[in-house]
């Protein structure tokens, strides 16, 4: 009998490459939800290169919505044990970063009403046994991968655990095994050697390669710019996520956008601090990126960074200094308000370090880092330094890593993490499994591939699909699809 596999489809492509791939290694009936603007639609609607059973668009559920059904929503809740405000409070397009439409909680709930009711049909009509999707990002995506898995339904998810190569797991970032690192074998490696080895499949440089290439081309920003204005913009009537977007706001918010970009880098090159006094001790804090995973959904309580320094700063035990490091990909975001970065340098016992300061040079220094559910954890071991992260993340498994659950234990554990040391031979057996359990496969170099190919270098996601420039794509990109779809054979076997 063969197997019924659920594909979640959004502007990225990832998925649709990896089910056009797949279908040639297995025998299984492919189902698929559609997250995407009208022009690719037209494409997903019309094409022949993978066969799916059925095909759900998304944003075709969301007209003619009522007042919200609170009895359904509250018993929806009880059947998948979910907590729906904490998803909707944390989605970027509902609050905080959204600067052109404010949602009000009727608009939310009844948003999240219809997707639910549409989620369950779609679990019903295709029972998959599979669901494959890369990492949630976005709290619909999450929606379909907590009820899928509350439903017992295999879950695959393309991610990646802190470094360049790819694992597909049930849990983002984690892989599928039972670690015990007291039965893995070291290779005995020393610091110095594990550095060289993990600079093999650094994230640091998959990110550089990432920005260098995402939304640079000038020529394709203007092409991008033509479209939009010469569109009809229907999305701001069929898609939810554009409610407010008209072309003038849009115009007004991105030059806006831009301006503050500037004049927020004038301030962070002009007060962030670009030398640090090494003879104090201190605890380092790496501000993570906002409107990211990382935060809105791995850690969904600890979303607010300047709280969370505050916290830390109220637990440091006298002679600590706190620094606080800005992320240099905090630029595809605008940088922060200007008045954030000033609340932060008033806090007391606290110093923030400009985003060019080099990260090495801390780790080489500090006594204990402290992360929210970054890889600054991780990175810390091989400069022999124990961290305490605020999200469950694999790494955590290192006896050098804790991970807090209640914040009014940061005092203590800031305590106990600093009389802690690291141990090259655990680090090299997680390193180990690490490898041996992930596969040569960036998602970012892949991304950068279709933005080039599609969308005007990531600029604009509304573009026509014709058939023949996707299987030109595919071509192009046999030999790399052909080795993820292999992966994803062995985990469906």
């Amino acid at each position: 009998m063969s197997s019924k596999i659920l594909f979640w489809i959004n502007g990225s492509l990832t998925s649709f490459c990896i089910a056009h791939s797949l279908q040639k290694k297995i025998n299984s009936d492919f189902y698929a939800v559609v997250d995407s603007y009208d022009k690719p639609k037209v494409f997903f609607q019309n094409q022949n290169l993978v066969k799916f059973q059925k095909t759900w668009f998304y944003h075709d559920y969301f007209q003619n919505m009522a007042k919200p059904d609170l009895k359904y929503l509250s018993n929806f809740e009880k059947k998948y044990n979910l907590n729906l405000w904490e998803l909707a409070i944390n989605e970027r397009i509902f609050y905080r970063f959204n600067s052109v439409y404010n949602f009000s909680s009727d608009e939310i709930l009844s948003i999240i009403e219809h997707e639910s009711k549409l989620f369950d049909e779609i679990i019903a009509e295709s029972n998959p046994d599979f669901l494959i999707m890369f990492e949630p990002t976005l709290h619909q995506e999450e929606l379909l991968y907590r009820m899928c898995k509350k439903r017992g339904i295999k879950i695959l998810l393309l991610n990646q655990p802190n470094i360049s190569r790819s694992i597909i797991s049930e849990n983002p970032r984690k892989i599928d095994v039972e670690i015990n690192l007291k039965k893995v074998e070291s290779s005995h490696k020393n610091f110095d050697e594990l550095k060289l080895f993990k600079k093999s499949f650094s994230t640091f440089d998959s990110i550089k390669s990432y920005k260098s290439q995402f939304k640079v081309s000038n020529l394709e920003l203007i092409k991008s710019a033509f479209s939009f204005f010469s569109s009809k913009n229907v999305h701001v009537n069929t898609h939810y996520t554009h409610r407010g977007r008209t072309k003038f706001k849009v115009l007004k918010d991105e030059i806006r956008k831009k301006l503050k970009r500037k004049i927020r880098y004038s301030f962070i090159n002009n007060n962030l601090q670009t030398t640090i006094d090494f003879s104090e001790k201190f605890v380092y804090f790496p501000l993570g990126v906002d409107e990211e995973r990382n935060l809105l959904l791995a850690a969904p309580y600890y979303t607010n960074q300047l709280e969370v320094i505050r916290h830390i700063a109220k637990s440091l035990p006298i002679g600590y200094k706190l620094y606080v490091k800005e992320n240099p990909a905090q630029v595809i975001r605008y940088w922060r308000s200007i008045s954030e970065y000033h609340d932060i340098m008033k806090i007391p016992n606290v110093c923030l370090i400009h985003p060019n300061f080099s990260a090495e040079n801390i780790y080489e220094n500090c006594s204990l880092v402290i992360t929210i559910g970054g890889t600054s954890g991780f990175d810390a071991a091989f400069y022999q330094k124990p961290s305490i992260i605020f999200s469950d993340l694999g790494y955590s498994i290192l006896p050098s890593v804790s991970r807090l659950n209640n914040i009014e234990n940061l005092p203590n554990l800031i305590q106990e993490s600093l009389e802690k040391t690291v141990s090259s031979d655990d680090l090299d057996k997680y390193l180990k499994i690490l490898h041996e359990n992930s596969f040569d496969f960036n998602p970012m170099d892949f991304e950068n591939k279709y933005n080039e190919f599609f969308y005007h270098d990531g600029h604009y996601l509304d573009v026509d699909i014709p058939e023949s420039k996707m299987k030109e794509f595919l071509e192009k990109n046999k030999i790399t699809l052909d080795k993820l779809a292999s992966e994803f054979e062995k985990k469906i076997k």
